[in-house]
């Protein structure tokens, strides 16, 4: 971005501003048509007498160019703008988020609509709810009971404020995989192609999840889900999921692509355009060949050196459309992995110049939902840049500008603390030796407190690499007292963030702790262990409160099971060694319960 220009978000692919000649403006009533404009695109003319003058391609452009000139405007204390023109429009016609409300976190209607807004006032123009069991389906209460599901009102309500912001709002429904908060219940096992828990990726004990593409009975159901959720939300897409089938087994492979054939033939989908996941057409090439019409591969990654390159170049030789979808990095992490998100969007955005029809970046929740909004905002501001124009976003703009601009445009800190706080939180990870891909390292012992710490997993991790994590924990709870957010989102996010860095500090010193003695918890001595959990106690506390400020109450319970697991593997002085969380947990124990 030049020196010059003012720190927008995005920032505009052409402007020719005088930063010396300031004038106060009189909002717009009335555009131009300008017909040889892109879709979506506008220019904007602010002369020095103050009457501002709008050209747009659409009605998309109009709203664009009004954003542009809000942000303008809340970047001077007395709400003067500089003279001058913005000519702008966007590389990517399609530019969303994918918001996982499934892994127990169910937001407020609150703050679906302001996360909506934020959206729209960064030029972002699509939102998928990604739901498994938190849509109310009629006749199927005991999916959903206990979850605070949305509903058809709640969508309406939603897509209603979306479209008045050019938003849309698109149902994201799995239909195969990743299905087994229905699988759990009796009246739907049977469904599946496996029942109880199984053996996942690496040996991970998890909950059988994946339906049978050759059971009618799971046709059926697929059917009336999507039936009860299209008629709840008219559209012209709908993203099917079908990612991770998990319990397919090699010799299976192929029914993927017949799967998708009869979901494609279905009457409730004759007039959408549908959105895959494109994990098993990137693994299995030959899916391609049987991809149905009207079907968009939806590519995603979320590591910073995903190969989205070789990955839509396969794609476009199959002549298949697709998306490109990184990450914001923010699950599995607690205060996020900031520059692997910026990367990570950055080179989904490269990719896609050559023929995407969109970059959908996923916010996902996964093992409790433990972060907190904000730890996304790093990824979804840089989305929102780069898939908004690449070339004036700069690729190579690195986090102290993103910090600049999360400040000035998501929480509104004159003091310009919240956002270098955020950063530096969510690049603590990399102080450390460990890289795993999709967590933090540091949360590790969270997550799964029977993994040793050490040798051999944690590599060349020692002491001082926690103390250098702690010292920047103190220094961005350092940040956060000192900011002076004006958003209620900025507001909310200096607890959050501050609690969430709490926690990462606990972690460090159970692995200080364990490092002292042989690297597992049982090696860990009583009185410290007893410290821990107390300390864990009054983090699971918060926790809750903060929790409630957001999101609906269910899934609380289950997100701190996670917690509370924890905290009695503190108490207990050791760890199960095969624990997978806390839905295998209940399920394991139905199945003893069940046997003689």
């Amino acid at each position: 971005m030049p020196d010059t220009a003012p720190p927008l978000l995005p920032q505009p692919r052409a402007l020719d501003l005088d930063r010396r000649s300031r004038v106060r403006v009189s909002e717009p009533d009335r555009r131009t048509e300008a017909p040889r404009l892109p879709a979506q695109g506008y220019r904007l003319t602010i002369p020095g007498d103050g009457g501002v003058r709008v050209e747009a391609a659409d009605d998309a452009g109009w709203f664009y160019a009004l954003q542009t000139l809000g942000q303008l405007r809340r970047l001077s204390p007395d709400g003067a703008v500089p003279c001058g023109v913005i000519e702008d429009w966007p590389d990517l016609p399609v530019r969303g988020v994918m918001l996982d409300v499934s892994r127990c976190k169910v937001p407020t209607m609150a703050t679906l609509l302001a996360l909506v807004d934020r959206m729209a006032s960064w030029k972002l123009n699509q939102l998928q709810l990604y739901t498994e069991h938190t849509f109310a389906y009629p006749g199927h209460e005991e999916v959903w009971t206990g979850s605070d599901p949305y509903d058809a009102e709640d969508l309406a309500r939603l897509a209603e404020h979306c479209t008045d912001r050019h938003v849309e709002l698109v149902a994201n429904q799995n239909t195969l995989g990743h299905m087994e908060r229905w699988l759990v219940h009796d009246r739907y096992a049977s469904l599946g192609i496996a029942r109880g828990v199984v053996r996942g990726p690496l040996g991970m004990p998890m909950p059988a999840s994946t339906l049978d593409p050759a059971d009618p009975g799971a046709l059926a159901l697929a059917s009336e889900m999507l039936d009860t959720l299209t008629s709840a939300l008219p559209g012209s897409r709908f993203h099917l999921g079908l990612d991770e089938p998990w319990d397919l087994p090699p010799s299976r492979w192929g029914e993927w692509g017949e799967w998708l054939r009869q979901l494609r033939a279905l009457r409730p989908l004759a007039d959408r355009q549908l959105l895959v996941w494109g994990d098993m057409p990137a693994a299995h090439p030959e899916l391609l060949d049987a991809l149905p019409d009207g079907v968009t591969v939806c590519e995603w990654g979320y590591e910073a050196n995903h190969p989205f390159g070789a990955r839509v170049a396969a794609l476009a030789r199959a002549e298949v459309p697709y998306w490109v979808c990184p990450g914001t990095s923010s699950w599995l992490s607690l205060v996020g992995r900031t520059s692997n998100a910026v990367e990570n969007c950055r080179r989904a955005a490269e990719a896609g110049a050559a023929g995407a029809g969109g970059l959908l970046v996923t916010d996902w929740g996964d093992m409790g939902h433990l972060q907190h909004l904000p730890v996304s905002d790093a990824g979804l501001a840089t989305a929102a840049a780069v898939s908004w124009c690449r070339s004036s976003n700069g690729m190579g703009t690195g986090t102290e500008e993103l910090a600049r601009l999360l400040d000035a445009h998501c929480y509104g800190d004159s003091a310009g603390r919240l956002g270098k706080a955020l950063v530096r939180l969510g690049d603590l990870h990399l102080l450390q030796p460990l890289r795993v891909p999709n967590v933090s390292a540091l949360v590790l012992p969270l997550y799964f407190p029977q993994l040793p710490v050490g040798h051999p997993l944690h590599g060349d991790l020692a002491p001082s690499h926690l103390h250098a994590v702690t010292d920047g924990i103190d220094q961005a709870l350092d940040d956060l007292a000192k900011a002076e957010p004006r958003s209620e989102h900025g507001r909310l996010a200096v607890d959050e963030l501050s609690a969430s860095a709490e926690l990462v500090r606990l972690c460090c010193l159970d692995a200080a702790a364990r490092l002292a003695g042989d690297g597992t918890l049982a090696s860990v001595p009583d009185t410290t262990r007893a410290q821990l959990s107390q300390s864990l106690g009054g983090c699971i506390e918060t926790h809750r409160q903060r929790w409630l400020a957001r999101n609906r109450a269910g899934g609380l319970e289950e997100s701190c099971a996670w917690l509370e697991h924890l905290r009695h593997c503190y108490d207990e002085g050791g760890a199960d060694d095969d624990w997978a969380g806390p839905l295998v947990a209940r399920l394991r124990a139905r199945d003893r319960r069940a046997t003689p």
